[in-house]
């Protein structure tokens, strides 16, 4: 006996294929939900409705064995986060025959005119959104949503805006698909807020939500940014690592460390997308600030976070430390923050070059870079302060409210014992 898994779409048997009809038309038993067994209202088959999944399913399983066409009704591909999981855990695959319809991520893309072979699927519906979370943080270009009522477009909308990311999304949202009540809205990066004050009831209950990454050319409205403490999202950051920035709550700590002053040399090594750069920039106008980079997408962000904030005084130095530091002018304050492998060398290069009274602060997100600074710091006999930084951001899920940790970062101050 063979179980037959027809996919359907919301405009119900028309939709279907002839050979999916003629197999439905034939079934002497006919199981799905009460909205798929509504299309076949006048079907002669034993009817099964689903809504207790496991009643259905033991129901089912007495009539194959009494020789039965049984025919299982299921929304678009069954085996894309459908029915078709289900049914194989509870019956031999050698037994289940699956016909599928268009899946609704198909759809959506179909009405949008995108290409989807590329887009990253991540469902919410009765789930966490973790895996979203996570494929927000890499700045993926495509995300495909499968939502349900609690984590609705909205609910997502007030995630991406909690997660503060310097990378901007376009919200598709495509609700009954395939419907006469189709509907396809856009909600551009600008119109996120607008959109996060919204509810579930504003959203059909089949929708897949689409978010396409947006280019970040917005402007800046600097008289609007606090004089310390910049969001992350005002930053332009790594296309494939957009997470990759010195979060705030660190960059605020690092300042505090550094205890700026006006008129000084500040070394910035591993200057990454060159936020802590411009935070001090921004701070001490009077200061030089020299953000060295050894990568060249680096330093390219660093040039164009520049003009974006319309700060002059950084000086982009595109190369490798040590070496790159040999002939710069004497530092009053240095941040390491990056050493490709090389922090020792980088610290005996910073003590030849530090003036007096002078102070460097490092930042370590891993044990050993921070053992290894230590023991470079005790063997030179300087003076050091150690500052372990485990901070979590207040996120929604659903309708609740979570802490979502930031990784845990050691920050070390040094300075040179001044009793030698």
């Amino acid at each position: 006996m063979v179980i037959a898994v027809v996919g359907i779409g919301l405009d119900g048997a028309e939709g279907l294929t002839a050979s999916a009809r003629k197999i439905v038309e034939q079934a002497t038993v006919l199981a799905g939900s009460d909205r798929h067994l509504d299309y076949f209202s006048d079907h002669p088959a034993a009817k099964i409705a689903l809504s207790n999944f496991k009643t259905g399913i033991d129901r089912i399983a007495r009539l194959a064995d009494a020789n039965h066409s049984i025919v299982i009704l299921a929304s678009g591909d069954p085996l894309f986060f459908g029915l078709g999981r289900l049914l194989l855990a509870n019956f031999p695959a050698a037994e289940i025959q699956f016909y599928p319809h268009f899946s609704s991520v198909q759809l959506a893309f179909s009405r949008l005119k995108i290409p989807w072979q590329d887009v990253h699927l991540c469902s919410a519906h009765g789930r966490s959104t973790d895996e979203l979370v996570k494929l927000l943080k890499q700045g993926q270009a495509k995300i495909a949503v499968l939502t349900d009522s609690l984590n609705h477009p909205a609910a997502i909308a007030r995630l991406l805006l909690a997660l503060d990311l310097p990378v901007s999304y376009s919200f598709n949202i495509c609700e009954n698909l395939g419907d006469s009540t189709e509907q396809i809205s856009h909600f551009p990066p600008e119109q996120v807020p607008q959109l996060s004050n919204l509810d579930r009831d504003n959203f059909a209950a089949l929708n897949v939500l689409v978010l396409l990454r947006q280019e970040q050319t917005n402007h800046l409205e600097l008289n609007n940014l606090p004089l310390i403490g910049i969001p992350d999202s005002s930053f332009l950051s790594f296309s494939d690592r957009p997470s990759l920035i010195t979060k705030k709550e660190i960059r605020l700590a690092i300042l505090g460390e550094l205890s700026l002053q006006s008129n000084q040399t500040v070394w910035d090594i591993g200057a990454g997308t060159g936020s802590v750069s411009i935070e001090m920039a921004r701070l001490c106008p009077s200061s030089q600030i020299l953000a060295i980079e050894k990568t060249s997408m680096g330093s390219t962000l660093i040039t164009q976070n520049c003009q974006r904030f319309e700060v002059n005084n950084i000086t982009n130095i595109y190369g490798k430390a040590p070496e790159a530091l040999i002939n710069l002018p004497h530092p009053d304050r240095i941040f390491i923050g990056g050493s490709g492998g090389n922090l020792v060398d980088i610290l005996n290069v910073c003590e030849q070059k530090l003036v007096d009274q002078g102070v460097i602060v490092m930042s370590f997100a891993t044990i050993e870079h921070s053992y290894q600074a230590l023991g470079w710091l005790t063997s030179n006999s300087w003076q050091y302060r150690l500052l372990q930084l485990q901070i979590a951001r207040s996120t929604p899920v659903q309708h609740l409210t979570r802490f979502t940790p930031l990784n845990p970062v050691t920050i070390i101050t040094a300075t040179r014992n001044n009793s030698q």
